[in-house]
């Protein structure tokens, strides 16, 4: 536990809260003694049986809206001290389907709700980016200053993010961090649907006896964070008393990294399950390698990951078992 007393006297936005990672948070918040949580999200990825649990709370409130919309945005910040961003269209190969409907959630919703918080005086911004921004940079680990080409419109939707939120930071002296996750995974990530993560899917699949199947050869790497992690991160960014700490953007991962290829025989040890996966083409705009350094995070925000990957897996199995 962390901020549990500061959380106890503050109201907070987060978009995106019936979704996998926002709802996670949200979990954290209640359970805190949040003041107030309110949950923006025009459940295009959320699911209500997120939202259920807390509608008859009096400290929960949830909108049903989209962050497309400037008004909704504006009512959405009303009496809000902190916000935590993570309403987005995800998904690598969805944007490079639909690269206009990417770009009108992550893009123009993000302003949106940049211009929306300037205007009602939030004290503090969260904001969800992504590793998708280091494109093909080969370096590894990956740190924060050194990007490369970018190999999607997703990951241009999440860099446009970043270079929003430095502008206005500079220009309005708002107090605004950015995260990027390292492929969140855990309790909550929706294993249906044409763009569903590999871990879902994998446990899906050691789950139901169904074929499993991996993009490539299975040597690409990835620093695989569970979501507790991504939780913690938000909630120390939210409430650091470091000034060095704002305007900038941290990984947020583990620090340990992993191949496809090793991540499903974890998955179906954990099973107990003799199975093995199928390999296909590669996905276009994925990258090859994943590795993060946290070192930046840990000094600015007291970063550590709590939940490294068998444990992860552990914990992300026994939520399938139970709920699949």
């Amino acid at each position: 536990m962390f901020h549990t007393n500061e959380i106890k006297d503050k109201s907070f936005l987060i978009t995106g809260g019936a979704g996998f990672i926002g709802s996670n948070l949200v979990d954290y918040l209640i359970m805190n003694g949040a003041r107030k949580v309110r949950v923006l999200d025009n459940m295009s990825n959320g699911f209500m049986v997120n939202v259920e649990p807390y509608l008859s709370l009096p400290a929960y409130e949830f909108i049903d809206g989209d962050i497309t919309d400037m008004l909704t945005c504006a009512k959405a910040m009303e009496g809000i001290d902190m916000v935590s961003h993570q309403a987005a269209l995800g998904s690598v190969p969805r944007s490079i389907a639909h690269p206009d409907l990417t770009h009108a959630s992550n893009v123009n919703g993000f302003l949106n709700m940049l211009i929306a918080a300037r205007d009602a005086g939030v004290q503090r911004i969260v904001y969800a980016s992504s590793s998708s921004v280091y494109g093909d940079i080969t370096d590894s680990p990956k740190v924060e200053h050194r990007t490369g080409r970018l190999l999607s419109p997703y990951a241009v939707s999440k860099m446009t993010n970043e270079l929003y939120a430095g502008v206005f930071s500079l220009n309005y002296g708002m107090k605004i961090i950015g995260l990027r996750y390292f492929n969140v995974y855990g309790q909550r990530q929706d294993p249906s649907g044409p763009y569903a993560a590999v871990i879902p899917l994998f446990m899906d699949a050691v789950l139901n006896n169904k074929e499993a199947w991996i993009n490539g050869d299975g040597e690409q790497t990835r620093d695989f964070t569970h979501v507790s992690n991504a939780v913690q991160a938000n909630v120390r960014a939210m409430f650091t008393d470091n000034p060095e700490a704002f305007g900038r953007v941290y990984n947020v991962a583990v620090g340990e990294s992993i191949t496809v290829n090793q991540l499903f025989d974890e998955v179906a040890s954990i099973a107990g399950k003799q199975m093995k996966p199928h390999h296909r083409a590669d996905r276009p705009g994925d990258v090859r390698s994943s590795l993060a350094d946290i070192s930046l995070a840990r000094k600015y925000l007291g970063y550590e990951p709590q939940v490294r990957i068998r444990e992860g897996l552990r914990k992300t199995y026994d939520w399938f078992k139970s709920t699949y």
